[in-house]
């Protein structure tokens, strides 16, 4: 099954990316589904290389770099990061930019598409 996560919250001040995230790794994990995330609006600072957290406190980046690591696929918009005056360089291992037009093509390519 392919699976697209679109996510468009900030990384911390709520839980919906945390929720996301864990939502990622989970599905990421099956055998029989082929994952990508797309970070798009505030979402994409969860691709920020070199967050540092609280002990104990979630690390979005962190999680992003295991999703990429167990075979799924990270994107972030490149409007969004120009936007924010992020760099390709300040993202984390694995997560490449992005394009709407990819965005469009991978929803029509995909077997259910979820939005956070």
């Amino acid at each position: 099954m392919n699976v697209l996560l679109v996510m468009n919250d900030p990384p911390y001040g709520s839980e919906r990316t945390y929720n996301a995230l864990r939502l990622a790794l989970n599905l990421v994990r099956r055998d029989d589904v082929e994952l990508t995330v797309f970070l798009m609006g505030d979402a994409v600072w969860a691709a920020k290389d070199g967050q540092t957290t609280p002990e104990g406190y979630y690390n979005a980046a962190r999680m992003l770099r295991g999703v990429g690591a167990k075979g799924g696929q990270v994107l972030v918009c490149g409007t969004c990061i120009d936007t924010r005056g992020l760099a390709v360089r300040e993202l984390v291992e694995g997560a490449r930019r992005s394009s709407m037009d990819e965005l469009g093509d991978l929803a029509l390519a995909a077997d259910r598409t979820l939005v956070f």
